[in-house]
């Protein structure tokens, strides 16, 4: 065996539940899989094809599980001769049961690091089989592919964390530590947000990690009197009769809902044309089909949207119904108008954006507008989640 062994194992139906709107893949009706395709297949492609563009076959050797969960990414690129199955799922959908089974297998062949692609969920599953196994202190790089990705385990983007695993192969990354953190999905799909902190993981120190996990919204009532401004702002100054309005999650853009009348899901995607609400949490083939219809009848679409607390993400992050496809049909940056309370707007220097879509990230990359309360809009930077360290530090 040659080069540093690493875990690589794909949860191959993370994050399926996001354009479906269902806000998280746990628990999920099998039947629903059938013809949707889940975004982790593709993330994975992207981080292996990264890598292999910074580190050589006989510096790493994959540790992994075959087929979907693994195998089918290593194949199609340099490493194909430098990996070994070490588990093997046997039916359809995959389970946690085979996450935790598969990383047994890789500390019981000695893996240096675990890295997985999926979401929080996954990462719990991830380490519950670290603490079974007695290897809580063998770090683990999250590759981002969930509905939700609150733990601070995880890099920004699959580049992201190609870049920071061939750091930490080369020696050039030390270890830090990072959250695990999860849902009460049932509850979050109820509309309420229950974030619980679970472990404590060591991870490869890098500014490509995600910087902190997702900050809970403030409750005070001078956050409240600014969301309000907020809500009055765009009322006055960008509710027009012959706009279609994409309302995406989050107390601030309820507030928006509120001020005009409409009562909006808290946690879900909303369509509001000429005052009244036209598609209620929607997925991402209602949106996208309200958003074309309007679109072809000569209309204009804004989507209004707020940042992940902490973390900074505008897109791509819980609001994954807000797809490429309907950010093209929109009208790209041009449609994209940011909401966010002084208190947030404080803790960010930038907001980032992870579609799917790394041609589409990069065409939304440049400087967004920001209403920060009655009367006052910012300009702050939207960056691609995809650039390497050296960009993201500029």
């Amino acid at each position: 065996m040659a080069g540093i062994s690493v875990c690589f194992l794909v949860n191959p139906i993370a994050g399926i539940g996001g354009r479906l709107g269902l806000k998280g893949s746990d628990n999920i009706d099998v039947k629903l899989l059938a013809g949707k395709e889940a975004p982790a297949p593709e993330r994975a492609s992207r981080f292996v094809r990264a890598l292999a563009r910074l580190i050589p076959s006989e510096k790493v050797f994959f540790l992994t599980v075959n087929n979907k969960m693994g195998e089918g990414y290593i194949e199609e690129t340099v490493y194909k001769s430098s990996y070994r199955v070490i588990y093997r799922y046997s039916s359809w959908p995959t389970s946690r049961n085979d996450t935790i089974k598969a990383v047994k297998a890789c500390v019981k062949n000695d893996a240096k690091i675990i890295v997985f692609v999926g979401g929080d969920g996954t990462a719990r599953d991830v380490y519950k089989a670290l603490e079974a196994s007695g290897s809580t202190g063998k770090p683990i790089l999250g590759v981002p592919s969930g509905v939700k990705v609150y733990s601070s385990v995880f890099a920004i983007s699959p580049e992201a964390a190609a870049n920071t695993l061939a750091s930490y192969i080369t020696g050039n990354a030390a270890t830090c530590t990072g959250e695990i953190l999860d849902i009460d999905e049932e509850a979050y799909r109820r509309g309420k947000l229950k974030v619980k902190l679970y472990a404590i993981a060591k991870i490869p120190c890098s500014n490509l990690m995600v910087a902190s996990s997702k900050e809970p919204t403030p409750q005070t009532p001078t956050e409240e009197e600014n969301r309000k401004a907020i809500a009055t702002h765009i009322k006055e100054y960008y509710m027009r009769d012959c706009t279609l309005y994409v309302l995406g999650p989050g107390t601030t853009t309820k507030a928006i809902a509120d001020a005009i009348g409409v009562e909006k899901t808290l946690l879900g995607v909303d369509v509001i044309h000429n005052g009244k609400l036209l598609v209620r949490d929607a997925n991402e083939e209602a949106l996208y089909r309200a958003v074309k219809r309007h679109r072809e009848r000569g209309g204009r679409v804004l989507i209004i949207v707020s940042p992940l607390g902490g973390q900074g993400f505008l897109l791509g992050r819980g609001n994954q119904q807000i797809s490429p496809r309907v950010l093209r049909e929109a009208g790209g940056r041009k449609s994209l108008l940011a909401v966010a309370t002084r208190s947030k707007m404080a803790k960010l220097k930038q907001f980032l954006v992870d579609t799917g879509d790394p041609e589409l990230d990069a065409q939304l990359e440049g400087y967004i507008r920001v209403v920060v309360d009655y009367g006052e809009e910012a300009i702050i930077p939207l960056r691609a989640a995809t650039r390497t360290e050296e960009e993201q530090s500029r």
